[in-house]
């Protein structure tokens, strides 16, 4: 049985975990894909997909941002319920499971789910070393995006918003440490220029602060003492993205006081 729900998905070079996430949520009615100009096997894959039956709507759009790319992805929507859903997670078994019983009251708007990642060397961490629980599923018309989101985009939601348990997303992308710590610099670039641009100056302090509280609350709050030495390499990565992300907000301001220049010729150095 298919339920009334429309979920979205952006891709690019996605290849390698796209089908997983799509195979996942074929119980939805609609799976609206929004692709930013893949290269790889991506486009034959939703192609084949599409072809054994699965509701794909697939379009093209350049990127925009993550906040803004999500946001275009919403609006083509159609069904009553909205699905968020990234290209490298998986709806979990119990979370399918009970998917039906989340559409059913009506005084709720929407749902925050939890979502387990997979650590190199140790697998999905166990539900009680978790992730936040963060909105994903929601009335259509009761949710948005902020389009100046350049990174860690969020869902707005009107009304009633509640936990859905048990279950969460698998968010499986087993990439090698040294391509996670990539993305984290690409993501503390991408978050530093977020912050100067809504015109929030540096805050030196938190190159001190902001890494070792990281560090701790997600190693000790979240529970990933449970996954070893494992689990502590994923805090540490958290820590350093968290030093990255404040050190280029203080390196772009200074930069903008003190610009590089050529050495004099009569220099002492």
């Amino acid at each position: 049985m298919q339920l009334p729900i429309s979920a979205f998905i952006i891709c690019q070079n996605e290849e390698k975990v796209l089908e997983g996430c799509i195979r996942s949520v074929a119980f939805c009615r609609e799976i609206i894909v929004v692709d930013s100009g893949s290269t790889d096997g991506t486009l034959a894959l939703l192609a084949r997909l599409q072809a054994e039956g699965l509701p794909l709507r697939i379009l093209h759009e350049p990127w925009r941002g993550f906040g803004a790319q999500k946001q275009f992805a919403l609006e083509h929507c159609t069904q009553e319920w909205c699905f968020s859903i990234d290209s490298d997670e998986r709806v979990s078994p119990q979370l399918a499971r009970i998917f039906p019983s989340l559409l059913e009251n009506p005084e709720v708007n929407g749902w925050r789910i939890t979502r387990y990642d997979y650590l190199n060397g140790y697998g999905f961490v166990p539900p009680s070393a978790h992730e936040r629980y963060h909105n994903r599923l929601f009335r259509r018309g009761m949710g948005r995006f902020n389009t100046t989101d350049l990174v860690h985009e969020g869902i707005a939601i009107d009304g009633t918003v509640q936990k859905a348990k048990p279950g969460g997303l698998l968010h499986f992308n087993p990439l090698p440490l040294h391509e996670q710590m990539l993305k984290e610099n690409k993501y503390s670039s991408l978050k530093a220029t977020m912050i100067k641009q809504r015109g929030v100056g540096a805050k030196p302090w938190k190159m001190i602060f902001s890494p070792p509280i990281f560090f701790l609350r997600w190693y000790l709050r979240h529970g990933m003492w449970r996954c070893g030495w494992v689990g502590f390499i994923h805090c540490a990565k958290g820590a350093i993205y968290s030093f990255l992300t404040e050190a280029k907000r203080y390196e772009n301001d200074a930069v903008l006081r003190n610009p590089p220049v050529e050495p004099p010729a009569d220099s002492k150095y």
